[in-house]
């Protein structure tokens, strides 16, 4: 520390630290290390004269004291950086070693990740070697295999050939058999007729002879017994009196009684029987409880029922069918004059369910005829026509008269495509509804009502439109469906019928959502589907993907039908079907789902009609 007060010189520093001298750690020659040790301990004495006056100069000065302050403030301070540099060299060693530790994991990774580089490559090449190995052994086996089945058809081929040979030596000695034999045997046949001969001759001869003299015997009596009654008959003026009048008498009874028959028999089938252009009734007849005896009985002690008992329908119209019902009873009850009423819309949307509604309510038979069946018929579409109309006239309860696709015999006259037939046939309906009847109730049904006739419209009292179901009626119908078709079926214990676990309520709510613009008739179609898709599975379970299936077909079938209607590109209204039936999968509201089928269809559809969900014994149309 003396360097400190200028005497000697500040020890080496490395790095900012000072360089201690260290002894030799071996032993060595000791007159060296001594002559060593006294070399460098040898100072200068006028250097330290020279620091004794400057001591006492500075002793003696009055600045003394804050010197050696400064001094151990410098010292202080020059420590502070010694171990300032201390921590900084020792953190420095640390970073090296971490860096170094770092370089090693890096280097290490490196090697891993090299190695597992290699291990793929080796096995990848391992693997196409035994793939190409398992090639080769494929293909030869094919070709050993092709080689084994070419020797087999060969060897097929040379069995059948001795085969067929075989074959064709056994029948060609069969035939030399059979030839030979045939020859001896009509050897033999012609030797014994050559010998007999004479006798067969004779035999012929003599029954001819008799069959002549049989013959003339009888000719001879029967001309004696016809001669002798003939001469008494006419030698007997009573008898020719008697036998007159017996013929007179027979003749006149056949005719008689032919014609009386006849009307007997039309008055029955105007009562009983049922015409030709009605395809359905209600109302009784012999043919029918021959057939249906237990069914003729329940419908001549039915009860009326509620109009609109299994119907599903908007509110409004509900209401307006109700009124028309009401209105149909009490006119039956006061014998009053009945309303006709046209009742139009799209198919499938329970026009000919209401009007069978309506005839039981009201206490009256119903009879169903189509329009197609009257064009058919030509010259005899008049006198039909009139047997239809007095068949209704001898109802003693009066008849619902409903005429389904009424518009394909009542176009108007002006058009050249109806025929003079059709022209004839519709005088003679009109001739018959010109007035208002108390025996019939007229009820028409159309998809076209815009192509009726004037006369036509001018006799219809009332006009309701039946519109595709909205989605509160479709929720009911699918829900309903499923009930009656589903799970009726899964509870009984003698069905194969199952469902799968899931919200039925959710699922029925979302069909009824996918389903827009489907008629009633096309939902109850997709009950019938899933029962038959349920049944015809291994196990007899209904699962979601199956009911989906069917609607997604249902959604595209009913897509094409619009497409057909409306002149479009099939393939184009279907990617639109879909398209917007996968979009109604993921959309939480009902009322914001719309399809491509729906669309097109809405403008030209109504409303449909359906069992209630909560009754599923109800019909449905």
């Amino acid at each position: 520390m003396s360097w400190l007060f200028g005497v000697g010189k500040p020890p080496e520093t490395t790095g900012g630290f000072p360089q201690i001298p260290v002894p030799p750690p071996g032993g060595g020659n000791d007159g060296d290390d001594k002559k060593k040790s006294k070399m460098e301990y040898s100072f200068d004495s006028t250097a330290l004269e020279k620091a004794a006056k400057a001591a006492k100069d500075l002793e003696s000065s009055k600045h003394a004291k804050d010197a050696l302050l400064l001094i151990q403030e410098q010292e202080r301070t020059k420590a502070i950086e010694h171990q300032k540099q201390i921590k900084e060299y020792e953190a420095h060693v640390e970073q090296l070693k971490m860096e170094q530790v770092k370089v090693a994991g890096e280097e290490r990774r490196k090697t891993m990740a090299e190695e597992t580089k290699q291990h793929q490559y080796k096995a990848q090449y391992d693997d196409s070697l035994a793939r190409k190995r398992y090639e080769d052994q494929l293909a030869q086996q094919a070709r050993m295999n092709d080689e084994n089945l070419k020797r087999q058809e060969e060897s097929v081929k040379k069995q059948e050939a001795m085969r067929m040979a075989t074959m064709e030596k056994e029948a060609e000695i069969r035939h030399k058999h059979d030839m030979m034999r045939i020859e001896a045997e009509m050897r033999g046949r012609a030797k014994v007729d050559r010998e007999n001969k004479d006798i067969m001759k004779e035999q012929i001869k003599l029954k001819a002879e008799e069959d002549r003299k049989t013959r003339l015997e009888s000719i001879t009596t029967i001309g004696s017994v016809i001669g002798s009654g003939m001469t008494a008959f006419l030698n007997n003026w009573n008898m020719i009196t008697a036998f007159a009048g017996g013929a007179t008498l027979l003749v006149t009874g056949y005719y008689g009684v032919k014609h009386s028959f006849g009307l007997v028999f039309r008055s029955i089938e105007a009562r009983l029987g049922k015409p030709s252009l009605v395809r359905d009734t209600s109302r009784f007849t012999v043919g029918d409880a021959a057939k249906h005896p237990i069914k003729t009985v329940q419908n001549l002690f039915r009860t009326p029922e509620d109009p609109l008992k299994g119907i599903i329908l908007k509110p409004s119209l509900e209401e307006k069918l109700r009124d028309v019902a009401i209105a149909t009873r009490h006119t039956k009850k006061n014998s009053g004059y009945f309303r006709n009423i046209l009742m139009y819309g799209p198919p499938g949307t329970g026009k000919t369910m209401f009007a069978k509604s309506l005839a039981k309510h009201s206490g009256m038979h119903y009879a169903i005829m189509t329009g197609g069946d009257v064009a058919p018929m030509g010259k005899e579409g008049v006198t039909a026509m009139h047997k239809v109309f007095d068949w209704a006239h001898t109802s003693r309860k009066g008849v619902v008269l409903f005429v389904d696709e009424a518009d394909a015999f009542l176009r108007k006259r002006s058009t050249e495509v109806i025929s003079e037939d059709m022209r004839a046939t519709l005088n003679a309906f009109l001739y018959r509804t010109g007035e208002q009847s108390q025996k019939f109730m007229l009820v028409l049904a159309s998809n076209q009502p815009e192509q009726f006739d004037w006369a036509i419209n001018d006799r219809l009292d009332e006009m309701v439109e039946f519109e595709i179901p909205t989605y509160q009626e479709r929720e009911r119908l699918v829900r309903h469906y499923f009930q009656k078709f589903i799970l009726e079926p899964a509870q009984a214990k003698a069905g194969r019928l199952r469902v799968a676990e899931f919200d039925y309520g959710e699922k029925c709510a979302e069909i009824a959502t996918k389903t827009e613009g489907l008629s009633g008739r096309e939902i109850s179609k997709l009950g019938v589907a899933w029962q038959a898709k349920a049944y015809a599975s291994e196990d007899g379970i209904l699962t979601l993907e199956m009911m989906d299936d069917i609607v997604n077909d249902a959604i595209g079938q009913h897509a094409k039908k619009v497409a057909w209607q409306e002149g479009e590109d099939i393939s184009d209204v279907f990617f639109r079907s879909t398209k917007t039936s996968k979009q109604s999968k993921s959309s939480s509201s009902p009322v914001t789902q719309t399809s491509a089928s729906s669309t097109s269809s809405a403008s030209s559809s109504g409303l449909s009609n359906s069992a209630s969900s909560q009754k599923p014994d109800d019909k449905i149309s």
